[in-house]
């Protein structure tokens, strides 16, 4: 008998603190408090929400917890019973509450529990800060709770994604009840310039530059290039235009003979056997026929010869 009471003593503690694990995995993931245009509920009225996420990978069931807006639950001298007298509890009676891994739920703030197992009574204001807490069943654990700033309509306050401890204001594009948080979104070039540059004064200003900075090269670069051609056409009529030394052919061939007597007359003063008169005399008549051959010299004298025919002159 002590041994199936010990069994079941340590059966109930197990219980106990997995079910308190359990719910340690449960979180606030994120909350909208003015709807205009974001989800409805099953009458088409777009109250405000609340979002609870399961971070375990394990299934829990929430229904038992409470959710509550009023700060007044934080007194610690408050009695269980009268803690729980601030707060909302979460229905028994609906199957949505059981949550299986990474699942979420969406509770409606200001509406009426009749209307169904997400409608609550939390009290929330729409465009006004607001505390929000999740409390065990117990009414004395506290598993959550988050300080919402006042929101935008249709934005929401949520954690950056599911489990982060960093919370952000997030779009009315970017809401995301009943889904993970964190969903990588697809923007256009053209409608992030729209975003970010509305009056485009900024692509005005980038457009202008990069007109006039084309502008700047091409006047650099013909420029240069002028300059190089200008250069260019200065040397080529430079040399075009340079004195060059026309030798014509006699006095040519005259300094090749000079050269050579030249080198001739070296030649016999350094033998010592020949004299130099015969050196003078044969470089005298090389010149001599040279000259001959070369200029055509004309008298300016005819010469008329007889010639003796048969015919004679009467």
């Amino acid at each position: 008998m002590k041994r199936l009471s010990l069994t079941f003593g340590l059966l109930m503690t197990c219980t106990i603190l997995m079910m308190g694990q359990g719910a340690k995995n449960i979180q606030i993931n994120e909350v909208l408090t003015d709807n205009a245009t974001n989800i409805e509920d099953e009458f088409g009225n777009h109250p405000g929400w609340v979002e609870l996420s399961n971070s375990a990978y394990s299934t829990y069931n929430v229904r038992g917890m409470y959710l509550t807006t009023d700060t007044s639950a934080l007194n610690p001298a408050l009695s269980a019973p009268e803690r729980i007298a601030k707060m909302v509890l979460i229905p028994n009676n609906e199957r949505r509450t059981s949550l299986s891994a990474r699942q979420h739920i969406v509770f409606y703030f200001n509406s009426n529990p009749a209307k169904g197992g997400l409608h609550m009574a939390l009290k929330s204001e729409p465009g006004k800060p607001m505390w929000i807490a999740l409390y065990d069943g117990n009414g004395v654990d506290l598993i959550d709770s988050v300080s919402v700033p006042a929101l935008p309509t249709d934005c929401s306050y949520a954690r950056q994604h599911d489990g982060s401890s960093n919370w952000v204001v997030k779009a009315a594009d970017a809401v995301t009840p009943g889904t993970e948080n964190f969903i990588q979104v697809t923007e256009t070039k053209v409608a992030k310039i729209k975003r970010e540059d509305p009056h485009g004064f900024g692509i005005t200003v980038l457009s202008m530059g990069v007109v006039f900075s084309c502008l700047a090269l091409l006047f650099i670069f013909f420029t240069l290039f002028g300059i190089y051609m200008k250069h260019k056409q200065e040397i080529k009529e430079a040399i075009d235009h340079q004195p060059l030394k026309t030798v014509s052919k006699v006095g040519g061939e005259m300094v090749d003979l000079g050269h050579k007597a030249n080198v001739v007359l070296k030649d016999g003063l350094q033998t010592k056997g020949v004299d130099k008169e015969i050196y003078i005399a044969v470089i005298s008549m090389a010149l001599k026929q040279y000259m001959d051959d070369v200029h055509d010299v004309e008298s300016g004298v005819i010469t008329i010869r007889p010639k003796q025919t048969k015919w004679t002159r009467v």
